[in-house]
């Protein structure tokens, strides 16, 4: 959970305890005025969730590791995190770029090319989560997705944090980055559309510069959505990360709910202010 000065990750170890990882934060923003304006600020945000996305799991994957008296470093993660970009790079850029490239003498027109190769980033994506909800370790992290984001709900509407009253609320929260995502996906395809033909190494590459472009103009989208909630047009824009969020959340048990509580609380004991969903 992060707070406007503060994060905290919360841990259930092997031996049933919850022990935390407390840390102050200070956004860049805060010393560089012009990375709050809009479009800049989606992609500060989303590298700074990076790296404290990063601290979190070596912390995390230390507590797990303490028995075996082994301990994960950041250069293990960073590594691995390399990897993983890698290949959602492959999977997500190259494989529907290059499909559709391959498409062109059946699908003429560069909007209509950026149309199919949109679907198919979508599709695979979907096919994706869809596969890894399979497995059961990540059905274990889609469970504490959702107690996170009942927790939060909890805390939005005013309401006492018990584990019997936070898992009245919903799995869904509108600020997921399951819905960031999602507009990604579709943004994407009005952005690539623009940029008309291109021969196959140069549509790849541009995909990948325009990532943070197309990451800022999401983030202000997902701003809109969770702040005008009862407009019809962006309330059909955030339905699609609705359904997804289906897919990448799942009931907890109490368990699981104590710890996303037991974070959440460590924020507020120095936080009132609006608590960031990840």
């Amino acid at each position: 959970m992060r707070g406007p000065d503060s994060r905290a990750v919360a841990v259930r170890c092997p031996d049933n305890t919850i022990v935390i990882d407390h840390q102050p934060v200070s956004s860049i923003t805060s010393r560089i005025k012009p990375l709050k304006w809009p479009m800049i600020r989606g992609v500060v945000v989303l590298l700074e969730s990076l790296v404290m996305g990063l601290q979190a799991l070596t912390f995390s994957a230390n507590q797990a590791m303490e028995e075996e008296e082994e301990e994960l470093t950041t250069r293990d993660i960073v590594i691995t995190m390399t990897i993983a970009f890698a290949l959602a790079i492959v999977l997500f850029v190259v494989v529907p770029t290059g499909a559709t490239h391959y498409l062109t003498r059946w699908v003429p027109g560069s909007v209509l090319q950026n149309l199919v190769e949109g679907v198919i980033r979508i599709g695979v994506f979907l096919a994706y989560v869809v596969a890894i909800a399979r497995m059961n370790d990540i059905k274990r992290v889609f469970r504490y997705h959702g107690a996170e984001h009942k927790v939060i709900n909890a805390y939005e509407a005013g309401e006492e944090l018990t584990v019997d009253r936070v898992q009245r609320y919903a799995t869904y929260h509108p600020r997921c980055g399951t819905s960031f995502l999602i507009i990604v996906l579709v943004v994407s395809i009005f952005v690539f559309a623009m940029l008309g033909e291109q021969v196959l190494w140069w549509r790849i590459l541009s995909r990948i510069l325009l990532l943070p472009v197309v990451a800022g103009i999401s983030y202000e989208f997902l701003k809109a959505t969770a702040r005008y909630k009862d407009n019809l047009l962006l309330h059909l824009i955030a339905l699609p990360g609705k359904w997804v969020q289906g897919l990448t959340t799942a009931e907890p048990d109490d368990d699981m709910v104590e710890v996303a509580m037991t974070a959440l609380k460590a924020v507020l004991s120095e936080n009132r202010g609006e608590v960031s969903v990840r």
